[in-house]
């Protein structure tokens, strides 16, 4: 009996760690409440009545003080950047700074205390749900690492290295966990997220691409793209 228990009550954390993101204890969200840094992993499922068809929601935000830094962001499948749909001007640092809306989102989230990292990648797709119009949220882990180590200060002397590094994790028995190839390139990129100090910019979403003969010999905007003009007309700022 007490062997079924413990099943079910770590398939039920698995659960919530899949949809709902790192399990951060009360003290870690209260320092990171302290240093004023916003981190929000949560998916949602959205219905676009012109298109008649349902979307998933996220929102890239986070960033970091010395001490600490906590940052949530997507890629597609193939671990590529995906085009943000708004990018998110604030007043504040560390907090929102962009939205994305696909079928299918890849969630890359990372904590780091010092230089102590946790590193959680999921899969949330839409799947149909018997007789009902409104999918439900379908999601899976496809990488999670718990304090992994990178002995180097990417938020100081080593600022030169942000992008190009990132934590290695180990399992309980002292192997090396090895990060699946397509989402190196991301892991890199929320690593330096996680050390941005004061973070104001995106590190994992772009703007959308504007196609080379749409751009040429133009000298205004149609109304579809003055919607969107400021997420094409900034760089991304990916560090």
């Amino acid at each position: 009996m007490e062997s079924q228990l413990t099943t079910h009550n770590r398939r039920v954390e698995t659960e919530v760690l899949t949809r709902q993101g790192l399990r951060l204890p009360p003290i870690t969200l209260r320092c990171l409440r302290t240093a004023g840094i916003y981190c929000q992993p949560s998916i949602s499922i959205e219905h676009q009545h012109l298109a008649r068809k349902y979307v998933l929601r996220g929102v890239e935000a986070g960033g970091a003080v010395a001490e600490i830094g906590a940052y949530a962001s997507y890629v597609d499948e193939q671990g590529n950047a995906l085009p943000w749909l708004q990018r998110v001007d604030s007043i504040g640092v560390n907090g929102v700074h962009a939205i994305v809306v696909a079928p299918v989102l890849i969630r890359v989230q990372m904590l780091r205390i010092e230089r102590t990292y946790d590193l959680l990648v999921t899969r949330h797709q839409l799947a149909t749900s018997g007789n009902s119009q409104r999918p439900q949220l379908e999601s899976s882990i496809l990488f999670y690492g718990r304090r992994g180590s990178l002995e180097m200060e990417p938020w100081g002397k080593d600022a030169a290295f942000r992008g190009t590094v990132c934590p290695v994790f180990y399992t309980r028995a002292g192997e090396r966990v090895v990060l699946p190839n397509d989402f190196q390139d991301a892991a890199c990129r929320i690593t330096s997220a996680v050390c941005c100090l004061g973070c104001r910019h995106c590190h994992l979403l772009g703007p959308r691409p504007i196609a080379a003969d749409r751009a040429e010999g133009r000298s205004a905007l149609d109304g579809t793209d003055e919607l969107r003009a400021d997420g094409d007309a900034i760089p991304g700022g990916v560090v």
